[in-house]
């Protein structure tokens, strides 16, 4: 049996951004409350450079699943390109924290990554 998972991936690998945008779209509105529609939807919306819409989508996924690491570290994202750093460093902390209480280790170095980055941006601006 192929989960759901599966044919979203198959989707993402094989569909346009825009193909996939308006399947996704179409498929939440029958499924208004599934957290992997709007995840997938948000992504595409992310990779299509839609950041507010991706935003809106992901954080209603976020409000579905509350430990989802994935969604909170592409929030993270999102806030870094609206320059919004301090919701920036608080998403990649709390995405930090999942991904530890999770065991990503990926997922832990690049949320690490993202929070010395910060650090130091935060350093040069105070220096300046």
């Amino acid at each position: 049996m192929v989960s759901s998972f599966h044919v979203l991936l198959f989707n993402r690998l094989c569909m346009s951004n825009d193909a996939l945008i308006a399947k996704y779209e179409g498929l939440l509105k029958a499924r208004p409350k599934d957290e992997l529609i709007l995840f997938s939807l948000g992504k595409a919306l992310l990779d299509g450079a839609r950041v507010d819409e991706a935003d809106a989508c992901l954080r209603m996924a976020l409000d579905l699943k509350p430990d989802w690491m994935i969604v909170t570290m592409l929030l993270a994202k999102i806030a870094g390109i609206k320059k919004d750093l301090i919701s920036e460093k608080e998403l990649w902390e709390k995405g930090l924290q999942l991904a530890i209480a999770q065991n990503h280790e990926g997922p832990e170095e690049e949320c690490r990554a993202e929070l010395k980055r910060i650090e130091h941006m935060q350093n040069v601006q105070q220096q300046a």
